[in-house]
């Protein structure tokens, strides 16, 4: 039981550590290009600062999949070799792609926001265009949703 629970801690902490580092380097990309977005266009902060929290998502999916399987596994009265397993999976998966997708999406919005600053109208379509990285770690989530259901 105890290297059960090791495993399921390890891949919480996976998910949590990975998705929050993620989150904390794309918007660090978003936030450089920010300060020198503002040296050419300085009004446009509020819509740089929206663009810059874009990626910040990423790290809250992994907080809310603690919850879930944290909760989950508190709920248990022993915790089998398959559980402590598919909760490293789940941990491990929601981490990574997290991590990434987070990390794509600064870059993503920091394209938007030097467009912005030289003048063009790419707002809308930076949003839209952030959404696709970040819809990866929706599916994660949902996955690590799904994977704590079935324990």
């Amino acid at each position: 039981m105890i290297a059960e629970l090791i495993a399921a801690y390890t891949g919480i902490g996976l998910m949590i550590g990975l998705s929050g580092s993620g989150s904390a380097i794309g918007v660090s990309i978003a936030g450089k290009t920010t300060i020198g977005a503002l040296k050419k266009k300085p009004e446009a902060f509020g819509t740089y600062m929206l663009l810059s929290a874009l990626p910040g998502s990423q790290g809250l999916y992994g907080f809310a999949g603690f919850f879930i399987l944290n909760n989950k596994l508190q709920s248990l009265d022993t915790i089998s070799a398959f559980q402590g397993a598919s909760v490293l999976a789940a941990g491990l998966a929601l981490g990574l792609v997290g991590y990434f997708s987070a990390i794509k999406q600064g870059e993503v919005v920091a394209q938007g926001i030097e467009g912005i600053a030289s003048g063009y109208d790419v707002f809308g379509k930076t949003m839209v265009l952030a959404v696709f990285p970040e819809l990866f770690a929706i599916i994660a989530f949902a996955a690590t949703f799904l994977i704590s259901a079935g324990l």
